[in-house]
């Protein structure tokens, strides 16, 4: 079997695509499916793509990114993470889709296993699969903040992934479950992939990259993008921090393959993270008070869901098959959200619902559910 037929289409591109199709139809669409902030990008951001653009850097860039945004990456990293890093230890992307996959060739061999905590944001296991390894679910216990990941360790596994804020799930991993991970990796030599895209999105809580914890900087690769911060899904700039051997490697995969992400667009970068960040503020605002209606209209409604402590999901047991549901609530309701088993086979009555659109299309939605559930009792 060839590696691209070991894959599936994403299931959240997917259920994005047919609801556009019935948008074109004129069906009155909620898509609440797709992982993607509603918000236009912060005007200062557009004007410094523009004033790019104007002044000619319309050139090819570096392979691992332009200086000025490497450096604005870095003193983030110090600054906010605490991870202790300089330029030359960070590889701009074209998305933070891209930087996993990277980070996938360049660290894993034919036949390592890599753990995913399960449910698991769709792309980790195509992009284990597609560098030659074998992914290894293992599944959250009922609370979804702790996982028996110690028992699943093997002599071929390599490598641990880890998402707080979660996606599909939205729960903020404690200081104390990341510890456990840290002493994992380093008691059995492995490397962990810290995907952090949803750092600032975060309602209860508080965030940790796993890289600040002692011993852990030489054997984590963190991910991060500008996508879901300052609402930049279509610049596709995404970013890692890594030790200078696995961003050398990186380099020279990206080197082959993508070259670099767009120039004029990583100027844009460089002022979203050194610009006002009162936009992110104002974002993460609004997002909070979407979730807090969506929230108390699943409660009324009687529907258990994980504890949502960041990130703009709520993952949510609908209590039939998931994927019949998915169907049918599109299908009969139009309202588009993404079947639990896209995030592994485990939960197979679960869905992921994304609160990135607006109150109103959140308020609409939950009358639609109340009629589906009504019908369907």
């Amino acid at each position: 079997m060839s590696r691209a037929d070991l894959i599936k289409p994403s299931a959240t591109m997917a259920i994005s695509d047919k609801a556009k199709e019935l948008r074109k139809q004129g069906k009155p669409v909620i898509d609440m499916g797709v992982g993607e902030p509603d918000f236009t990008t912060p005007s200062h951001i557009v004007e410094a793509a523009c004033r790019a653009l104007k002044e000619g850097k319309t050139k090819y860039a570096p392979v691992q990114g332009i200086p000025e945004l490497r450096e604005a990456i870095a003193e983030k990293m110090r600054k906010e993470n605490g991870i202790d890093v300089q330029e030359n230890s960070v590889i701009v992307t074209a998305g933070a889709k891209y930087a996993i996959y990277l980070a996938m060739q360049a660290l894993i061999e034919q036949g390592d296993e890599v753990i995913l905590l399960e449910p698991a944001w769709v792309s980790y296991e195509a992009s284990v699969l597609l560098a030659g390894g074998k992914p290894v679910f293992v599944k959250h216990d009922d609370d979804f903040r702790d996982v028996n990941i110690e028992d699943q360790i093997t002599e071929k596994t390599k490598m641990i992934v880890v998402n707080s804020p979660n996606n599909p799930t939205g729960v903020v991993y404690s200081k104390e479950f990341l510890k456990k991970v840290a002493d994992l990796a380093i008691d059995h030599n492995l490397f962990v992939i810290s995907d952090e895209v949803y750092e600032k999105i975060i309602f209860e809580g508080k965030h940790r990259s796993i890289a600040s914890f002692d011993g852990m900087h030489s054997r984590t690769v963190t991910i991060n993008a500008l996508s879901k911060t300052y609402s930049m899904t279509g610049w596709r700039i995404g970013y890692a921090v890594a030790s200078d051997d696995v961003i050398t490697k990186m380099r020279k995969i990206q080197s082959h393959s993508t070259s670099s992400p767009t120039t004029f667009a990583q100027y844009a970068a460089v002022a979203a993270l050194k610009g006002d960040q009162k936009c992110v503020e104002d974002m993460v605002s609004e997002f909070g008070k979407r979730r807090d209606v969506l929230l108390k209209g699943l409660k009324k409604l009687g529907y258990r869901f994980a504890p949502p402590d960041g990130a703009f999901y709520v993952f949510m047991d609908t209590g039939i098959n998931g994927e019949e549901f998915s169907k049918r609530f599109l299908e009969e309701y139009y309202v588009a959200v993404t079947p639990g088993t896209g995030f592994g086979k485990s939960y197979p009555t679960w869905v992921r619902v994304s609160y990135a659109t607006s109150m109103e299309n959140i308020r609409d939605m939950l009358v639609r559910l109340e009629e589906f559930r009504n019908a369907y009792n």
